[in-house]
């Protein structure tokens, strides 16, 4: 290694900022299995930095530009992705939000753009099996190491993350018996999951330059963790959770977690200041598990209290303790709304509540369709 590793610079942003990304599948108006309509959708976005691909062509990206309350947030993606529903529906395409297809079992084709395609050499088969769509959230930090300390503050709490935006029990016709199963298909990346643990930026920084070093990635933009800093943007960037079925849904999201970081901000959080050892460091891959297979029927267990309990409770406990920094009315009635789908079992069992009306996955993809439409028609 050498003496002194090149920091990179970190953008300072503001701590009231915040923007989303939501990953949306691309349907076959017939059929709803997943259609690779991202190039004729490019066509109409040609140089948007809002509407844009991704790595497989069945996937488009909705990204906010930087928004300054939840409000904003709201009404930016709203905006967004009522655009691209118009040109979806004048091409034919269906626009639906899950965090897998439930019946779709065709391999995915990749994006003819040089970066992805460099990308599928390197990871081959299962970059044609990696069918999944998720919801990233970036917050506003003030400098790295902020969101080095925010990130490990935060890493615990991503179970409950996982738990609270649960929108995938199907995959290639199956109930897999998990609320994310998402998370078990992106397994096999190379840069999945959580992060290791950082004392402060420049910690980060020598890991990242040894591991670009050695090949492990070419840019800072090739590390995939479920949550990360995000330099060139001045913010960290929350991956962990599945796309929800409708604008609603994802800003009500949103607004808690802008709390939750809120909250860890605050000097009564407990902080570790130390890397977790061998028995945290499984608790919370076992926490992490759970949350995903069972979602808001799982258990959690607090090392800091030495307790298991039920992860409603956590979320619960939570909101009590963040509530006072909830100041405008906007915020406190999406987090309001969040509560309710808690307390109504989460998107997953209503995924499943639908299958069991109509006892077919086709129509039940057709409910998550018109939930998306429905919502944006409000």
């Amino acid at each position: 290694m050498a003496d002194k590793e090149e920091v990179i610079p970190f953008k300072a942003g503001s701590v009231d900022t915040i923007g989303m990304e939501i990953e949306f599948q691309l349907l076959d108006p017939l059929s709803l299995d997943l259609v690779e309509g991202i190039l004729p959708l490019m066509e109409c976005y040609p140089d948007s930095p809002y509407i844009k691909p991704e790595f497989i062509q069945n996937t488009v990206e909705v990204a906010t530009p930087v928004c300054h309350s939840i409000e904003e947030l709201h009404d930016q993606l709203r905006y967004l992705v009522k655009g691209l529903l118009s040109h979806c529906q004048e091409l034919g395409i269906k626009l639906c939000g899950s965090g897998t297809h439930p019946y779709s079992k065709r391999l995915a084709e990749i994006t003819p753009l040089q970066r992805y395609l460099d990308m599928e050499q390197v990871e081959g088969y299962t970059s044609h099996t990696q069918i999944t769509f998720a919801t990233h959230i970036h917050l506003g930090m003030r400098s790295g190491d902020e969101a080095i300390a925010i990130m490990q503050a935060l890493t615990p709490y991503l179970p409950l993350l996982i738990a609270l935006s649960a929108n995938s029990p199907y995959w290639r016709g199956h109930d897999t018996d998990y609320c994310s199963f998402r998370h078990f298909i992106l397994a096999a990346r190379r840069s999945y999951g959580e992060p290791p643990w950082f004392n402060h930026w420049q910690n980060f920084n020598e890991f990242f330059s040894v591991a670009q070093r050695i090949g492990i990635f070419k840019t800072i933009h090739d590390i995939h963790w479920d949550i990360r800093p995000r330099p060139h943007l001045g913010s960290l960037e929350i991956r962990v959770m599945d796309t929800q079925p409708t604008v609603t849904d994802a800003v009500a999201l949103a607004a808690f977690l802008q709390m939750l970081v809120a909250y860890l901000r605050s000097e009564s959080v407990p902080v570790r200041h130390c890397a977790p050892n061998a028995l945290q460091d499984w608790i919370n891959r076992d926490n992490y598990y759970k949350a995903a297979q069972q979602g808001l029927a799982a258990r959690f267990f607090d090392e800091y209290r030495d307790i298991s309990l039920p992860i409603v409770q956590l979320y619960s406990e939570l909101n009590s303790r963040i509530d006072p920094v909830l100041i405008d009315p906007f915020t406190r009635a999406c987090c309001k709304q969040l509560e309710e789908r808690v307390f109504a079992g989460g998107n997953a069992k209503r995924q499943r509540q639908l299958f069991k009306q109509y006892g077919d996955l086709k129509p039940m993809t057709d409910c998550l369709v018109n939930m998306l439409e429905k919502d944006l028609a409000k």
